[in-house]
Formats: C-alpha cells, structure tokens, sequence
C-alpha cells in the first residue's frame, strides 16, 4: 500500500487543531507532569532542521507521559521583545510589533507542520501588552522589596520602613549598595526625598551608576553576550565600557542560595560548575589601605590576607572613582589615555585575556598597614570594578597575573618565606608558606594563618573577615524601543512605581526608533508618554510641569525580563487577576523537564532561578526552584560549502587547484551546488548576488569543486536546511525520526539529507505491516510466542531509552523490531496495535492513521503505554556450543531449565558426543548455565 505521508499528516494536523487534542485541563486527578522547551525567540528566517531538534526531544518524551496516565502541560510561546526586530525597524521604518507577527506566523506554521503536540491555547508573548503587564507587576514588587540578611529572604519595604521608624539602622542585617548608620529619629526628621533616596540603597530593583557595555551605533546597553571581541554581536559595532545610571537587579542578595540550590537540580555537571563559578563564592578578609598624602582610603578583597606581608603595589580598575582624585598632575596624561583604551574592551574580553598585562601608573602609594611600607598604586584592566572592591593587593610571589605585573614594570617581587632559620626559601606557588616578618604567624600552616591574620586585622582596625561573591547585580536597563517600559516616573529626581491599576504601562507610538537628539533612548520621541499623578493616566509630554504630570522612564526591561517568568504564566495564561492563581502554581510546581541550550548557563537560567526565589519569598508561589530536571540538547551541524576568490580579483579557482594561488575561502549558498555533489552551478552562482554576476571560473576536469566543512548551521554560512523542504519530501514523521537517528541528544552532530531515505524506507515498511497489497489486513488471531517476544523486546528497550533520554537508540529498536515482524509476516492485531502505541510518541502522525485504520475512534495519544511482560523473555531453549578441550565441535538445543546433572546424562546419551569421544574417557564435565558446555578429555 502506497505511504501517502502529505494526506495523512495534513489529515492528523487539522484533527489535532480541531479537536484541541492537546489542550490541558487544570481540573484532574492525574499526577501533572510539566515538560517545556527554552523560550524560542522568533527571528525573520524562521526555523532550519537544526532548531526542533530539542522540541522533537521534548516532544517524544510529554507524549510518552501522557501514555503512562500523567496530566501533561507542554505549551509553546515566543520571546517576541528583542534588538533584531528593532534594528529591523530602523533600517525600515516598519514597526517591530509587525515584523514580530509576521516572524511568529511563519514559526507556528512550521512548528505545527511538524507536529508537535503543544497546547496552542496557552501560547504567550512577552511583547503582548497582557503579558508584560505581570512582568511590570514583577518588577514593581521587587521594588517595594529588601533583602532580610537575618531572614534570608525577600521581604516587602514596608517593613524595612517601620524599622527605620523604631530603631533606626540600629541591627538591621541588610542586603545594600552603601552602608548607612541613622536613628529613628533622623529617619523621621529627613525629607521625603533624602528617605526615597535612602530606600533606593536596599531595594531589590534600584537605580544607580554602573558601568555598562555601551554600542553607540546601536543607541543602546549590551549585555555581555551581546558582545564579542569588543563589539556587537548585531552589526560588529564597537562598544564601549561607559558609566551610565541604569537599573539594576540585585541578584547578589541571592548569591549564596542560587548556590546552594544548585545541589538539588539534576542538571548537567558542566552547566552547574558555570553558575558556580559566575557566582564565584570566595571568603578572606577586607582590608583597608591608607594612601599616601590623601585623606581617601584603598579598600581592597583577598582570599589571602596572610599573604599581606608580601603585598609589595596595589592595582585599581581603570574606573575605580579612587583614580581621578590620587592620580597625580605627571601621570593625568598616561593614566587617562590607559582609561581611554580599557573602554573599548568588554570585561568579558579582560577577564579571559589572562596573558598580556597592561598598566598605568597613578603616581600614588599606598601604605601596608601592617609594614608600612610604600606600595606603588598602578591602574590595569585586569582589575574589574564589579568584582570585590574593584582594588587588588598584589603579590607577584603568590599570583601569577600578578608576576607577569610586576616583571612588566619592574617592581619588587618579595619572596614569601617563614622566620624559621631551618627553613628554606619558600616556591613561587607554595600554598603553605608564611609571610616574611610576620612573628604572630610563624609555624603556622595556610588556615591558622588566614584566621590569625584575620584577627589581627580586625584588631587593627584596618578590616574585617567575610565572603565575597563575584557575581554583580544584574543591570536591567536597555536604551532601546522594542522592550516592556519600565513602570516608573520621577518626581523631584525620584523615581515611583506606577500604581499597579495602571498598568500595563503600553509601549507609546514614536515616530523612529533611534535615540533623541538629545541622546535620550528611543521613547523620548514618544509624544504621549508622561504621567499625571494626579488623574492616574498617560498623557501627553508636552504636559510635564513637574508638579502634577511627570516624566516617565524612558529605558525598557531587558529581553530576560519576559523570559524570567514564562514558565509559570504557562499554567495560568489568561488570567487578568494574577500572573498565576496559587493554586495552579502549587498544582504545576516545577517544570519537570526542561530542555534547550547550555548557553543560557549564567544569562536567563541564573535570572529566572532567582526571580523564582523572589517570588516564592514574597509568598506567589511555592516552589524554590523553576526547573527540577535540565538536558542542554546538542547542535545539529550543517555542511558548509565555500568557493575560492583570488586575492584582488573576480575570479574563482576550484578547490584542488586553490593552493596555487593565494585565495579567501568564501562561503556559498548549498542550493547552488548540482544535487547532493561538491559540483558549483556556477551559472546560479553568477545570478546569486550582482557582484558575483562577472565571476570568472578556473575549473578543474571541466567543473568548479567547492570546499566542503561542517560547522554551525546558520543563515549567514548559507548552509542552512529547510524542514519545510524536508517534511515536503519525507514527511514531518521521517524529520522526527531522523534528528532523533542522528546520535545522542546533547551530542552535536552534522547533519546529511541523503539519511532521510533510511528511516522513511522504515516508515513505509512500518506502514506496510497493515496491509496485504492494497488492502488493510490485520487479523484477530492470537500471536505466537515468537511475535510476543519481538514487542515486548521493544517495549522493555524503548520504556528504558526514553526514561535515559536515549532517543537515538529507540529508533534503532523500531527497525529492528519492524524488520523481525515482516520476516516473519506478523500481522497480529495483539501485536500490531500496541506497536502503533510504542511507535506514536515518535512518529505521531503514521500512528495515529494506523489506529484509526485498527478501528478506534479516540487518538492515539492517551492510550496507556504496553506493559511490559518479562515471561515472554524467557528462552525456552538455549542452543549451547559443546566443546572438547576448549574446541567447539557442533551446537546442540537443550531446554533452558535443565541442571548439570540433566545436561552431562543427556550428553553422554548423545551420538555426536560418542562419535567425537571414541574410546577415551571424560575427565571432567563443564557446564555454564545457557552458556557452554566443555567435555574434557
């Protein structure tokens, strides 16, 4: 019978969406079962075969779950606020709200295409007013929030206020920016404004200088991974380290939990070690150094405080505030063009540049409190602002940054050695060397003296022991357009939240989406976008009188605002009430399984773990944790295609022929190549773009052969596949088989059209089981022993393959299975039916027109999953190799139940052993249970 895979997929697809298959109930008694994927972003080239790989994944595994009887939510929604719909809107003037529609059409197209079993009913969008309504909501609470250092949580400002009205600072334990020391009665005594300003130190979202990645091509602040190489990722424009006032999230506070938290998480080791690095928790002492001839003190962090001894300068980052007032009138020039150049690289860029140090001298020195000697005060980008205290003592004898400093410019490198005559020069990486003069810690080993330095320090005066962390608060601030407006105005300077009645705060027309004149983000050309205090409403900015009507935040979220939260909007997406109703977040809790990809390590899952930890602090939801279980899905790779341009010219040399001349590889779209060969249509490659349209081709036997590499598959290496293509010619069943084919999920692996032609000949062989010719013929007679254990073979290796996420494998389990089924002309319906079932979660769309054509009405898709029956496992028989001393003769059947004693009588019986025995005699009888049996003679 004909696999006509287009009628019936485009069959199943329009029965799915008709009869809402997928839709999930909230009301049930079943066990939830939570399975989601990363939150796609919706760009304008849609999807290629290498983006469902991990939806395929998903997908497989919620259906399975629904086999075994679990309530499943598996939605679908889009990340619809970002920089490349607005550069878009720049470049065309066409508003990002309509290309961002445009771009989710095409996706959901094709995502349905390939039949995904979404509950389309949930779908949300962080770009739709109804949903950044909740993110606003969000951030307005954690506005209104401190951190309780004594509770170790989130709790409402509210109750930081009525301390200050009690007692002042007086035992707070607070998470802040500075440390602040008043009593109730100044609190009560300070202005509206000084108590806003001094709230603004302990928020959870807080405005303040920072130092950001700023792109002025571009208008606005990067993120790190925005940048690369000290430009953008969009566009390759410069960018700069520039001090801005910005919003920020104080996800420090959290530091300790995100790290403790990762202990309950079953995810990737690797992945882990990231957020525990990013996080960076260190602990040592903080210590104070004077500078010479200033009033202004060097505070510096080290996890070595007993090394201070050997402290011989002291290194400042470039933006350290200290700089500007001890640099001295010699150095201004230097130090300030070392300033200039330390702007142009992201701290990305410095921190992994660990071999090349660079440096200014400020002209100052610092005194050691504990010597008094004098330490030269340099500046270097080494040194990060954010981290610590944005100061290092440095000591060459103990860090290698450090050594490479001070041979760069030709400082002291004082050796660390103990006071005992006996003992000899310490090594330049000892870790249990004592400092030089330093009595109290003599004969000490590495943690007393840490602790006793520690002591002293804080008898001095100078210090404190304490833990660092070096995680910085996460700047939320983004001057561009197409994101949430931040619902805040300022009144005297001041910012406010909007009441949460006026929200969502909607994102104004404007007439460009580039920053004012002024310099301001894009919202600054918005004619309506001021609030009026005193009617509760947007009006227009022409209103702005500073006593009424005030300007708004002209800065939106950042595109992990949305992202941050998604998942619980998922169980409750319609509601206008609450982002989600308690109930359902304590029926849903965690999402059980969660896959996408591990660059996300320390960007949306370190934010969206400890927006979890917020909200579950101020009592919205239960749960600690967003995502209990977390697989990072590997890529699929493309094979790129290049051509060779001589230098200077419009010619192009063939591949082999390329090494005599001196070429720049370019890489060539793969539809231009003639089939599946090396071969370039180079007619279709003149026609491609204009400036390749008077190409000349230096050939070899005739043809132009490309270079063939596999690498990332993306639109710009123009080595991209369709799925559309694909599902057109093998179906969207042969595209989910096949990316599962492919090998382990978090392995990467290169992708080959030509596989297709495999696994859709298993479809169709598959498919062929049900019929004799042309007619469907399954029949009711009861299986043999044979074709039971063929299923329940399958079915122990696939439950096994899915629960370990081994998709691959299963695939190969199908074919096998299918092939041993045809061998032996299986067309039992006992056996035929529950095969549909193992086979569905896979191919959905063959199974479901196969249990139709069984003669059930409901879909496949909640039929419980085939138990397993280990009886049909059972060998009856086992065909054992008989050996005479260790050489095998002949094989022999024997029933698998028999003893050695049974075995060794029925042997001596057997004419075959007689004959090869002759006249000796057994020495001794080896018997190996459904094994071997070895007669020695």
């Amino acid at each position: 019978m004909f696999y006509d895979h287009q009628q019936i997929e485009k069959k199943w697809q329009k029965y799915w969406e008709d009869n809402q298959t997928y839709k999930t109930s909230n009301n049930t008694d079943k066990p939830k079962f939570y399975v989601l994927d990363m939150f796609p972003y919706p760009s304008g080239a849609g999807l290629h075969v290498g983006h469902p790989l991990g939806y395929i994944a998903s997908d497989i595994y919620a259906r399975y779950k629904r086999h075994q009887g679990f309530n499943v939510l598996h939605p679908v929604g889009y990340d619809s606020f970002g920089l490349p719909a607005e550069q878009y809107a720049i470049q065309t003037g066409q508003h990002p709200a309509i290309t961002t529609e445009q771009n989710i059409t095409r996706y959901e197209e094709q995502l349905r295409k390939i039949g995904f079993s979404f509950d389309w009913s949930r779908e949300v969008r962080t770009s739709d007013a109804s949903y950044y309504k909740w993110t606003q909501w969000i951030f307005i609470e954690l506005f209104h929030s401190w951190y309780n250092k004594d509770t170790d949580k989130a709790e409402p400002i509210s109750s930081l206020i009525k301390r200050f009205e009690e007692k002042g600072t007086e035992g707070l334990n607070a998470n802040q920016n500075d440390e602040l020391n008043f009593t109730a009665e100044e609190w009560k005594e300070a202005s509206e404004m000084d108590k806003e300003d001094i709230l603004l130190n302990y928020r959870l979202a807080y405005r303040a200088e920072t130092t950001v990645n700023w792109c002025p091509a571009l208008g606005t602040v990067l993120a790190n991974d925005e940048v690369k190489d000290g430009k953008s990722e969009r566009g390759g424009f410069p960018v700069f380290q520039k001090k801005m006032m910005q919003w920020s999230m104080r996800i420090s506070a959290y530091s300790e939990r995100l790290l403790q938290g990762l202990k309950t998480l079953d995810w990737p080791q690797p992945l882990k070690d990231s957020q525990e690095y990013w996080i960076g928790k260190s602990q040592g002492a903080q210590v104070k150094f004077n500078v010479e001839g200033h009033d202004e003190i060097v505070e510096v962090f080290t996890t070595r405080p007993d090394t201070i001894f050997g402290a011989t300068f002291m290194v400042l980052a470039p933006e350290n505030p200290l700089v500007e007032t001890i640099t001295t009138a010699e150095q201004k020039a230097e130090v300030d063009t070392y300033i200039e150049e330390t702007s142009k690289k992201s701290e990305r860029d410095r921190m992994s540049d660990v071999k090349n140090v660079s440096g200014a001298f400020t002209g100052s020195y610092a005194l050691n409190p504990f010597s008094g000697e004098r330490m030269p005060i340099y500046i270097s980008d080494y040194v990060l602002m954010g981290y610590g205290t944005g100061a290092v003592m440095a000591v060459p004898a103990h860090d290698e940054r450090d050594h490479r400093f001070a041979k760069k410019f030709n400082l002291e490198i004082k050796k660390v050695v103990e006071t005992d005559e006996d003992v000899q020069e310490a090594s330049f990486d000892s870790k249990d060397s004592i400092c030089v003069n330093s009595d109290f810690l003599n004969g000490l080993n590495y943690n007393d003296a840490k602790a006793a330095i520690i002591v002293a320090i804080e008898k001095k005066g100078i210090g404190h022991g304490t833990t660092n962390y070096r995680q910085r608060d996460a700047i939320f601030s983004r001057q561009r357009y197409w994101g949430e407006p931040v619902p805040i105005y300022y009144k005297d300077g001041m910012p406010y939240t909007l009441p949460t009645s006026a929200l969502p705060l909607e994102l104004p027309e404007v007439e460009k989406y580039l920053p004012t004149e002024d310099g301001d983000p894009p919202l600054g050309n918005a004619k309506t976008f001021a609030w009026d205090e005193a009617n509760q409403k947007v009006v227009d900015t022409n209103l702005i009188d500073e006593k009424t009507v005030f300007p708004l935040e002209l800065s939106t979220m950042p595109g992990w605002a949305g992202s941050s939260w998604y998942f619980l909007r998922y169980m409750d997406p319609n509601d206008d009430e609450v982002f989600v109703k308690k109930e359902l977040a304590d029926y849903w809790g965690q999402v059980d399984l969660y896959i996408g990809g591990s660059e996300h390590a320390t960007g949306h899952l370190l934010y969206s773990r400890f927006w979890n930890m917020f909200l579950k602090d101020r009592g919205f939801i239960n749960h600690d944790e967003p995502f209990q279980k977390l697989i990072n899905q590997g890529m699929i790779l493309g094979m790129s295609a290049f051509v060779y341009r001589i230098d200077g010219t419009n010619q192009y040399v063939s591949k082999n022929l390329a090494k005599d001349y001196r070429t720049q590889a370019i890489h060539v779209d793969v539809s231009l190549l003639k089939g599946t060969s090396d071969e370039l249509d180079t007619e279709a490659f003149k026609a491609w773009r204009p400036d390749y349209s008077d190409a000349e081709f230096i050939l070899e036997d005739g043809k132009y052969i490309t270079g063939r590499e596999v690498e990332k598959m993306s639109k710009s290496k123009y080595n991209v596949v369709n799925p559309d293509d694909i599902c057109e010619e093998y179906g969207a069943d042969g595209l989910r088989l096949y990316e599962m084919f492919l090998g382990p999920l978090e392995q990467s692996k290169p992708w080959n059209t030509q596989g297709l032609s495999g696994v859709y000949g298993f479809l169709k062989k598959f498919w062929n089981l049900y019929f004799d010719g042309d007619t469907f013929s399954v029949s009711d007679e009861e299986p043999t022993k044979a074709e039971y254990k063929v299923l329940h073979t399958l079915i122990k290796k696939v439950v096994y393959d899915i629960e370990n996420f081994s998709f691959n494998t299963s695939v190969s389990s199908f074919m096998i299975a299918v092939n041993e089924l045809q061998k032996i002309k299986c067309n039992k319906r006992n056996i035929l039916q529950p095969l549909a079932v193992i086979i569905s979660p896979y191919a959905p769309h063959i199974c479901e027109e196969v249990w139709n054509l069984l003669g059930n009405n409901d879909s496949v898709e909640f039929e419980p999953f085939p138990v397993l029956d280990e009886s049909y496992l059972v060998e009856d028989e086992i065909d054992y190799p008989v050996s005479f001393n260790g050489k095998m003769k002949f094989k022999i059947k024997l029933a698998a139940d028999l003893g050695k004693e049974d075995v060794e009588k029925l042997m001596m019986e057997n004419d075959d052993v007689k004959k090869v025995l002759g006249d000796k005699s057994v020495k001794n009888f080896i018997f190996v249970p459904k094994k071997i049996i070895n007669i020695v003679m």
